[in-house]
């Protein structure tokens, strides 16, 4: 049998390597006992898996000291986590993964389980980005570090589209230099005879989900987004969440399709209750929970308001602007969500916005961006310290005025 799963691990090592690697290879030393790494369907986490793996053995995937582990294959359907780690440090196995573990029944319980048995091994899993690591008396908080992995920014994208390196920039970088920055990287486009506009529109499109470079089709990438989005809720959110109905689990599909058609909006419980046949506000706002959890939508607040859970959020955005084209009606979505979307999921990977006073979003309680077209000015945030435009179809910007798709640098 378990001759079985390293013939296995030997094939997933071998399709599901890839050259280009992630911001979270790059940005992170995975060198803790237990490492989980969360994220969307179709973000890239197996493939990081791998990475992670073949990174410890020079790349060779017949080293014995490795195991990939696909947490729902059938295959293992005989053995638990917990027998198959077992096993494998026995034959001297220093490096296990795996993947998909949400899908697999007690698996809190059992990682902690090898975590205290096997201190030989290092564990990396990958899971669902609504996946809990509180479990009861199973908590692997104090375990196992727990790393959220994002979409792939605009810088990713050039970089794995046309085999170019990018280097990010922080924040405040852009705030103050980013004459310079965006001088610099349209430089390197030119000599791909690129432009960085046209560039930008496609990404916002279908650069999200590093899987478009594999499809290489438009209209197909968008339907394995949409069944993706529908398979999140079908099968993570209800594997993570096992006391949801299948009622409840339709409500929740009905709510993304109606957020999607409606962002970025402020939820009006009563009317969505209505709408949806929901029948009390705390349902409602726990639906809203697991797809914020889910990573399918982004709820903000008032600067002067940090919402908890069943809290009420000020609006709500999708996640990122793929999402807008792939499960939105085209004859309601604006530009200005798509700006907006993006200008969030970019810049919340390492910061915290919420909504201020004036504009559209404030960051780390300190910058004030309002986010617009090219010949957006300062009149609304002019009396606001440390305030800034970001402004989609430019290349350049002065002053004040940053080039929206800089924002795709900052990881």
């Amino acid at each position: 049998m378990f001759d079985d799963l390293r013939k296995l691990s030997h094939r997933f090592l071998s399709i599901t390597n890839s050259s280009y690697r992630r911001y979270i290879i790059r940005s992170i030393n995975f060198d803790t006992r237990m490492s989980l790494i969360v994220g969307q369907r179709g973000v890239g986490k197996t493939t990081t898996l791998v990475q992670l793996l073949l990174d410890r053995v020079e790349g060779d995937i017949f080293d014995n000291r490795i195991l990939y582990i696909q947490s729902d294959h059938f295959k293992i359907a005989t053995m638990s986590l917990y027998e198959i780690a077992e096993e494998f440090s026995t034959l001297g196995g220093k490096w296990i993964a795996f993947d998909e573990v949400h899908k697999y029944p007690n698996w809190s319980n059992e990682l902690k389980s090898i975590y205290d048995t096997f201190p030989e091994l290092q564990i990396f899993a990958s899971g669902s980005s609504a996946l809990e690591l509180y479990k009861g008396s199973h908590d692997l908080s104090r375990r196992a570090i727990r790393h959220y992995m994002n979409g792939m920014s605009f810088r990713e994208y050039l970089e794995l589209i046309y085999d170019i390196e990018l280097q990010t920039y922080s924040l405040n970088d852009l705030c103050h230099t980013h004459e310079r920055i965006a001088a610099e990287i349209i430089a390197k486009l030119s000599k791909q005879d690129q432009k960085v506009i046209p560039l930008f529109q496609q990404y916002l499109k279908n650069g999200y989900y590093p899987f478009f470079h594999e499809l290489n089709d438009e209209a197909l990438y968008k339907t394995v987004l949409e069944q993706n989005l529908h398979t999140t809720i079908e099968s993570d959110i209800a594997a993570i969440f096992p006391t949801l109905t299948g009622n409840s689990i339709k409500k929740i599909k009905q709510l993304l399709i109606f957020i999607a058609n409606a962002v970025p909006f402020t939820p009006n419980w009563k009317k969505i209750m209505s709408a949806l046949e929901i029948g009390d506000d705390r349902t409602l706002k726990l639906y809203f929970k697991h797809l914020e959890d889910a990573g399918l939508i982004r709820c903000l607040s008032r600067a002067s308001k940090k919402f908890s859970a069943l809290e009420s959020p000020e609006k709500v955005y999708l996640d990122n602007p793929n999402q807008i084209f792939a499960i939105s009606s085209f004859d309601r979505f604006k530009k200005g969500t798509i700006r907006e979307t993006f200008f969030l999921s970019m810049v919340s990977q390492q910061h915290g916005i919420c909504l201020p006073k004036s504009g559209d979003f404030i960051v780390d309680d300190m910058y004030t961006f309002e986010v617009g077209g090219k010949n957006k000015t300062f009149h609304q945030i002019s009396s606001t310290k440390d305030a800034y435009l970001a402004c989609d179809d430019i290349e350049q910007g002065a002053g004040g005025k940053i080039p929206l798709w800089l924002f795709g640098f900052l990881y």
